[in-house]
């Protein structure tokens, strides 16, 4: 069993990992991917909000203080819709930050998986403390 669900981990990784491709975030584009009874129920990428012009950076290479965050992008995709993150899964390319994983957590989500650890580890120590299933895995292939 826990072979198995390692391969769907490594697979919903590189689905995550492949949607992050479309952000237009010069500095890092990060995907994630949100998992609910083996169906995936949202999706998202890191980016400006809807309306605003495809550019992440200013002219000195800073992040726009706006953009989303791809985990936060995906749960507010599901609020919109008629599903729930109660019980989902996350995969994310990277390690959440601890504004967004207030997020995650206030959403329901009860696990957590990502490829690559953020700088500030904060956001993944508060998601423990909560009582969410965190997990990196390096190794997609």
């Amino acid at each position: 069993m826990k072979q198995k669900k390692n391969k769907y981990d490594k697979a919903y990784l590189r689905i995550a990992k492949e949607w992050g491709q479309l952000s237009y975030c010069k500095r890092k584009q990060v995907g994630a991917i949100i998992v609910k009874d083996r169906m995936i129920i949202s999706d998202g990428y890191n980016g400006t909000p809807t309306g605003f012009e495809n550019c992440c950076e200013d002219e000195s290479g800073t992040t726009k203080w706006y953009v989303l965050h791809a985990e936060a992008n995906a749960i507010l995709k599901v609020a919109r819709s008629t599903q729930s993150c109660e019980n989902a899964t996350l995969y994310i390319t990277l390690s959440p930050c601890k504004d967004c994983s207030k997020l995650i957590h206030q959403s329901g989500i009860k696990r957590v998986v990502y490829h690559e650890e953020y700088k500030d580890t904060s956001g993944v120590d508060f998601l423990k403390k909560a009582g969410v299933e965190v997990e990196l895995l390096e190794d997609l292939s």
